[in-house]
């Protein structure tokens, strides 16, 4: 009898487990994952955010590697490709901003011309410029090279602190002695082909600085674009003094603009 007890004990089931409600799915068994709510699509400002940020961290992956996201857009032969043209665009440059500078100095010394001193001493800088983006795509081998760009971005850097601190120091110097715009045929010339070939110069390098993610590329661009903008700015000042003599100090005030603008641009890159 305690034997058929102790068996009757033991085979007595134990509660019932109530069926799950109806328009319920079932509940996971314990071999099966953990039930989690489900998650709701990115919305696609969320989306845009994610990449933005994942592209960030790639290139801050690469940076760390020491090279350029141009590594991994371009193929070995289209970087060698875009190399070459860029050291033409410089080579082209040099020439021709040397050639605008010397006739500039030419000028300023036998006639005293303050506006042409000041676009020679810009026209130097950009051949100053180019000449540092010639070394930094001088090898082949370093085309993708963080550590070559970022030595580039530090002396161009320097160089427009300094170029900018001399422009706004003549410009004030000009607004304060009373200075009168004057251009003659010569000046003119000049400050045409100046303003013509260094415009499209500015467009050559950016669209290179670009495609080679390169910021000494760009900023070189910058410095040959705002030596355009000086050539146009010494026309423009002298037409305008021509037609309205109390309008004299638009040359200084263009003079300290581009001055402030160039300091502006050194200290963020």
């Amino acid at each position: 009898m305690e034997t058929a007890a102790g068996s009757e004990r033991r085979s007595t089931p134990g509660p019932a487990v109530p069926p799950p409600p109806r328009g319920h799915a079932p509940l996971a068994t314990a071999s099966g994952p953990l039930s989690s709510p489900a998650r709701e699509p990115p919305q696609p400002e969320e989306e845009r955010q994610l990449r933005i940020s994942e592209s960030g961290q790639f290139s801050d992956g690469l940076e760390d590697r020491g090279l350029l996201e141009s590594s991994t857009r371009l193929k070995p032969h289209e970087a060698q490709n875009y190399r070459k043209k860029a050291l033409w665009v410089s080579w082209f440059s040099i020439i021709v901003t040397l050639a605008l500078a010397v006739a500039a100095f030419t000028v300023s010394v036998m006639r005293y011309s303050a506006s042409a001193f000041g676009f020679a001493f810009d026209a130097i800088l950009d051949v100053l410029s180019s000449a540092i983006v010639l070394w930094r795509y001088s090898n082949a081998a370093a085309v993708h090279s963080a550590h070559r760009e970022y030595i580039a971005c530090v002396i161009l850097g320097v160089i427009f602190l300094l170029s900018s601190v001399c422009i706004v120091v003549k410009a004030i110097h000009d607004l304060s002695t009373k200075l009168l715009p004057e251009v003659d045929d010569f000046l003119f010339s000049v400050s045409i082909l100046s303003g013509i070939l260094c415009s499209i110069l500015a467009v050559l390098k950016f669209m290179l600085g670009k495609v080679l993610t390169s910021r000494a590329l760009i900023t070189d661009g910058f410095n040959s674009l705002v030596g355009g903008v000086m050539g146009f700015s010494i026309l423009l000042s002298a037409e305008v003094f021509k037609h309205n003599s109390a309008v004299w100090y638009l040359d200084g005030s263009i003079g300290v603009l581009i001055g402030l603008t160039i300091f502006a641009y050194g200290v963020k890159w």
